[in-house]
C-alpha cells in the first residue's frame, strides 16, 4: 500500500494570492501564529515562512463570524463607507 504524497509548503507569494491578501499581511498573520505558517531557520537568522494551503483555508474557515452581516439600512448609509468619520 502506497502511502499518500504529503501536501507541498509554498512560498508566502503563492499562499498570499490564495488567500486574496498582501504578502506583508500573510506574514503579520504568520508571526501571530495562524495555523498553516511555519517559520524556517533558528537563532538569530532571520526566519523565513512557508505555508500549507489547505491548513490555511481551514484556519480561515474556523475563524468566519457565525452571526451574519447585517443588511444595509434602508437610508442607504453604509458606515463602512464612511470609516475616516469615526
Amino acid at each position: 500500500m502506497m502511502r499518500p504524497e504529503p501536501e507541498p509548503f509554498v512560498s508566502p507569494e503563492v499562499a498570499a494570492e490564495f488567500l486574496g491578501v498582501t504578502r506583508h499581511q500573510l506574514l503579520c498573520y504568520a508571526r501571530m501564529g495562524m495555523a498553516g505558517c511555519y517559520p524556517i531557520g533558528t537563532g538569530s537568522m532571520r526566519q523565513r515562512w512557508r505555508f500549507r494551503l489547505s491548513e490555511l483555508s481551514s484556519a480561515v474557515e474556523a475563524k468566519r463570524p457565525t452571526l451574519p452581516i447585517p443588511p444595509k439600512s434602508e437610508s442607504g448609509y453604509d458606515p463602512g463607507r464612511h470609516s475616516s468619520l469615526r
